[in-house]
């Protein structure tokens, strides 16, 4: 890895080098939190969790091949060298800071409350027609995820396209400081992390520190239909191409026609041109993520030509609107995470599936004191979709459930307790051709549902 001698990582995180003076002068090949992951000549860095403590494999990974270990305090008996700092989850900041400024890369950064994987993936699809990309991979988006992400890059590597995920203030300053994008691309500003961030105005202070260290010759795309974006007229000099659904915008799309579960076509106009497409995976959200990914094309300085491949190649991931035909069912798995625009987003789709239309609704986390209201309204929201079967699952979900009652249109409505609950009764609740949505909060655990369907043989 360019310019990860050992001597150099030491100094960039303040650490304290253990071992043999003439491996100071050795470059590591990679960086792991995982100790099975590592290999030789890597760099293992020790993190102590809430279960387990990185520490107790440091003689591990040095018998696999690991040329140094990064601790929190000294490691009496070891035998291999180490770094010793004050806190490895910030030496790893420091030290991607470092790597990073010593790569010739291009990089866009993205955030918002919403649709950050999805656009983030629509973008690389798109910028993969010209350059060599490297993505955020999974859920790779924090203090910690953030710089792995960095540390996969390689100088072969052209443009990097980071996912960019907080909770609270001052964690995307730090990530920006990482990063150091080139161009900000921001979804939305919407009701996630309310219990930190307060309301609205504080999501978009605390998602607005990305621009902390934006390059000076940079560029920033922003959805032109949310009303907290839209209000920015320029930042460090820079004026904001604005993208949405309405034609004032710079970049914006009609003609916009759903074709069920197999996606939604549109015209798209730009400066430059307008072309025809079809995006691959279904809904209005996804248009301003492909009007995103045109903006920061013709950022990048692609063809409109290469810009509509790129659309329609791409391609959804596991856990994110990923659609499964399993027998004569329709799963749609988007039980990754999940959100009150989200979520009603994810129903506005399934209102143009065939079959039965069956929604297993989950708890939604860290909406503060309004979760309860929020949840009524995505209950209220899935009724006036005409859903056959609701399914609320959790705590909050009962709110969702007692308003889709209250608002009448879905077929029946069923408020279950757990998750055990609902994967005990699953079975008995699915028909065969029913169109199934599995949407939840990440800690809700909604893959073991979708397991649970794809165990089903109708």
């Amino acid at each position: 890895m360019k310019n990860l001698t050992l001597e150099n990582i030491a100094r960039v995180c303040n650490g304290k080098f253990y071992g043999p003076e003439e491996l100071r002068k050795e470059e590591i090949t990679s960086i792991t939190t995982d100790s099975r992951k590592a290999e030789p000549g890597c760099l293992f860095v020790a993190i102590k969790g809430e279960r387990v403590d990185g520490h107790d494999f440091a003689a591990g990974v040095m018998e696999q091949g690991a040329l140094c270990v990064l601790a929190e305090h000294e490691l009496p008996d070891f035998c291999g060298c180490y770094i010793q700092v004050e806190s490895t989850l910030a030496a790893v900041r420091e030290i991607a800071e470092f790597y990073r400024k010593g790569l010739d890369i291009k990089v866009v950064g993205i955030t918002g409350s919403v649709g950050k994987t999805s656009t983030k993936e629509m973008i690389a699809s798109v910028l993969s027609e010209k350059y060599k990309v490297l993505k955020t991979l999974g859920n790779f988006n924090n203090e910690l995820g953030l710089p792995l992400t960095v540390f996969r890059l390689t100088e072969e590597d052209e443009v990097a396209v980071l996912e960019m995920g907080i909770s609270n203030f001052g964690e995307m300053h730090r990530l920006s400081k990482i990063a150091r994008p080139d161009i900000c691309v921001m979804t939305n500003i919407g009701q996630c992390h309310l219990e930190t961030l307060h309301d609205r105005d504080g999501i978009l202070q605390a998602k607005s520190e990305i621009f902390d260290f934006l390059k000076e010759d940079g560029g920033i795309v922003l959805n032109g239909d949310d009303d907290k974006l839209s209000a920015i007229q320029e930042i460090k000099g820079i004026k904001p191409v604005f993208f949405g659904l309405e034609s004032g915008r710079s970049i914006y799309a009609d003609e916009i026609a759903p074709k069920g579960l197999k996606g939604i076509s549109c015209r798209i106009h730009t400066p430059k041109g307008e072309f025809e497409v079809m995006i691959p995976i279904p809904g209005v959200h996804m248009v301003r993520n492909a009007l995103a990914a045109t903006a920061v094309g013709l950022l990048m300085g692609l063809s409109l030509e290469e810009i509509k491949s790129g659309i329609e190649k791409s391609e959804s991931l596991s856990g994110r609107f990923h659609i499964i035909e399993k027998g004569s069912l329709t799963i749609i798995d988007d039980c990754y995470n999940a959100s009150p625009v989200a979520m009603k987003a994810s129903l506005d789709i399934l209102k143009d599936a065939e079959g039965r239309k069956v929604a297993v609704l989950g708890d939604m986390f860290e909406l503060g004191e309004d979760a309860a209201a929020l949840h009524a309204s995505v209950g209220a929201h899935a009724a006036g979709n005409a859903i056959d079967l609701l399914i609320c699952v959790g705590e909050n979900c009962r709110h969702m459930a007692e308003a889709a009652f209250e608002t009448g249109g879905c077929g029946e409505v069923l408020q279950v307790p757990t998750l055990d609950s609902i994967l005990a009764t699953l079975p008995e609740l699915i028909c065969p051709g029913d169109t199934i949505l599995v949407k939840a909060s990440h800690a809700m655990h909604f893959e073991k549902v979708v397991e649970k369907l794809l165990e089903l043989e109708m």
